[in-house]
């Protein structure tokens, strides 16, 4: 643990309320001081959800210290059940709780309670959110889920889906819609909308679609034991992976793989005239290993972006998505540090950033384009309407997100080229007024210094006073861009004009030259376009 402004993940008992907030008939009691109460807000704020998530802290205070603190533990244990009467409780402590060793799983299976009570030991100076939420997951189904007799019909249980989820919602529909074509009830969903005793009957069905490994792998693998269901290992973001995602079903059920495919665009569109100027356009991805992944195949495959660098946060999965990249020809990032992601970026000058809300900001900074594939997300990520990531219709959201920031790209870079223009400029008005349009006065114009106008190609060289050649080369700080060279940079588009300062700079330091022209300009170009 590690203090930082920014974090990908939250620490455990963050990802045990993802559970306890995605079911129903569930409580969480949480041994917890008065500060580590602010999880709420990341659940009303964030995710925009009418209810507060089914916590119960014991918000111990430092004086409360030097007295009985289990009692206070035990006391609203006791007060949860009679007050909200769940199904089953959870128990657990926060990361500052942990450090006074109360033992809360103890202290709750002594009461007596009337319901299961299932304890959660989160090692939270070890592991963070996301196992958080696979481990309490996984606990929930070992003491619930129990073998029983199949369904008739053919079945699965839908694994993984949480509160706070990116996209977890839609998905749920989505990849529930594309089973059905092929004749596949969903037993349970879990732990998003699952109640206690719909975990109990989890047994019922036949196999079990994983959706999200980092999330629901290890209940995946515990129902594969104890329950004998197989579980699905194609997670369905893109075409080419819900084809498979399909083909796989097919075979584990022995059912058709015929679904309806009338909806899908993403094939077309990105193949089309009016999406060609995408092709070749270099992305850097970062978020968590499963969407990074699934987004580094589309990115590749099927809208003919050129990958040149990958990575995610948890270290959990950095095996395959080192494979993955070493596949790609890439060596993957594994961080769960901010500053690493941006400097990664910043060195590899890339036209898109893919990645969560963290890198949205970083591409503010940059100037560069991004588009959020995974959380950590913030509002504007939970929408109002269906957006799913997954299935077909996942892949034409997908289309859309990722296109819409370099077509707004190309829109800024249009009207940064003509702001000087009697139409576009500051102080123009609106471009829709037309005749309203006012025309910028022209601004005096200052002579040049001679050795500047004279490397400008304003004034003869004859007529320039002789310029002696630097024995050394100059710090490319001290170099100075003549207004010519500058306003031609600003015609660059924004997120490659960082890269074209910088070489165009290194280029004149080789060259011992102190200014830059804008004939420096187009020979730096030719000379690094060889």
């Amino acid at each position: 643990m590690k203090l930082t402004l920014w974090t990908y993940e939250g620490p455990p008992h963050i990802g045990a309320m993802r559970v306890a907030t995605g079911m129903k008939g569930l409580h969480y009691v949480l041994h917890a001081p008065q500060g580590d109460t602010y999880a709420d807000l990341l659940f009303t704020m964030i995710e925009r959800r009418n209810a507060r998530p089914p916590v119960s802290y014991t918000t111990f205070q430092a004086r409360d210290l030097g007295s009985d603190t289990a009692t206070l533990f035990k006391t609203t244990c006791q007060d949860a059940v009679d007050r909200f009467a769940p199904e089953a409780l959870i128990v657990g402590a926060s990361c500052t709780a942990e450090l006074i060793q109360d033992d809360p799983a103890g202290l709750a299976s002594a009461m007596g309670l009337k319901v299961p009570v299932i304890a959660l030991d989160l090692p939270s100076y070890q592991r963070k959110e996301n196992f958080g939420a696979d481990e309490t997951f996984l606990q929930i189904v070992r003491a619930l889920a129990k073998p029983m007799p199949r369904s008739e019909a053919i079945t699965c249980n839908l694994l993984g889906a949480t509160g706070l989820g990116f996209r977890h919602r839609d998905d749920v529909v989505e990849v529930t819609s594309l089973l059905a074509q092929m004749g596949i009830a969903v037993n349970v969903c879990a732990p998003l909308g699952a109640r206690p005793s719909d975990i109990a009957r989890m047994g019922a069905a036949h196999f079990n679609v994983l959706l999200y490994p980092e999330t629901g792998e290890s209940a995946a693998r515990q129902c594969e034991k104890a329950l004998s269901q197989p579980y699905t290992k194609t997670v369905p973001i893109g075409v080419g992976a819900t084809r498979a995602f399909i083909a796989e079903v097919a075979k584990l059920t022995g059912l058709s793989p015929k679904v309806d495919e009338s909806r899908l665009r993403l094939p077309w569109w990105s193949a089309s005239v009016d999406s060609t100027y995408l092709t070749g356009k270099r992305v850097f991805l970062f978020g968590d290993a499963t969407h990074v992944m699934a987004a580094a195949r589309i990115a590749r495959d099927e809208v003919g972006f050129e990958v040149v660098g990958m990575g995610c946060f948890n270290r959990e999965f950095a095996r395959p998505m080192r494979a993955m990249a070493k596949d790609y020809g890439l060596e993957a990032l594994i961080t769960d540090d901010y500053l690493e992601v941006e400097a990664a970026i910043q060195a590899l000058a890339p036209e898109l950033i893919l990645g969560t809300q963290m890198e949205r900001h970083i591409g503010k900074r940059l100037g560069i384009p991004c588009a959020v594939i995974s959380a950590p997300v913030h509002v504007q990520d939970f929408p109002a309407r269906f957006s799913p990531q997954m299935g077909f219709e996942g892949a034409n959201v997908i289309f859309d997100t990722w296109v819409h920031p370099l077509v707004m790209g190309l829109e800024e870079h249009l009207l940064t080229m003509f702001r000087e223009d009697f139409e576009f400029h500051d102080d123009a008005g609106a471009s829709h007024h037309g005749g309203a349009a006012m025309a910028r006065p022209v601004a005096e114009i200052q002579p040049a210094a001679p050795a500047a106008a004279a490397e400008a190609g304003s004034m003869p060289a004859e007529a320039a006073p002789p310029v002696v050649a630097e024995a050394v080369h100059p710090d490319p700080a001290t170099i100075v861009w003549l207004s010519d060279a500058e306003t031609e940079l600003k015609k660059i588009p924004f997120f490659v004009r960082g890269k074209a300062r910088r070489n165009t700079e290194r280029f004149a330091a080789e060259k011992g030259l102190t200014r830059i022209s804008i004939d420096t300009l187009y020979e730096a170009k030719a000379h690094y376009a060889r």
